[in-house]
């Protein structure tokens, strides 16, 4: 990544996590699978480490709104850990809006949650 997280203030932190689901969704829209798993995801877990670093993922929580189901998805799992029920509903509601791949991935995730199989952090 070019830009120095670290340097980076939370709210830039946040605007470029906004950013990142949003070039994740289009890519995902158009196939682009790669891009998503060599690009975009580990960009994405940089940006969620840094917040943690900072103890600043609830943060994302702003975006528990956004318009694209996909930043929202993103901004709930990220923050799973800082803001349990909170992102619960937001995954709940996406799990029940048939949207895909989003309702898709928000029901494996509350499946995956209540089983135990996995465990935020």
């Amino acid at each position: 990544m070019s830009v120095r997280l670290e340097n980076m203030s939370i709210n830039e932190l946040v605007e470029l996590f906004e950013k990142n689901t949003l070039e994740q969704d289009d890519a995902l829209l158009k196939e682009q699978i790669s891009k998503i798993t060599n690009k975009l995801y580990p960009q994405m877990r940089a940006i969620r480490a840094e917040l943690s670093n900072r103890d600043a993922r609830v943060s994302l929580t702003k975006l528990y709104d956004h318009e694209n189901m996909q930043v929202r998805l993103q901004a709930a799992m990220a923050t799973l850990l800082v803001a349990p029920v909170e992102a619960r509903r937001v995954i709940d509601a996406i799990s029940k809006t048939g949207w895909m791949p989003q309702a898709a991935n928000a029901k494996e995730t509350l499946r995956n949650l209540d089983s135990g199989f996995f465990k935020p952090s």
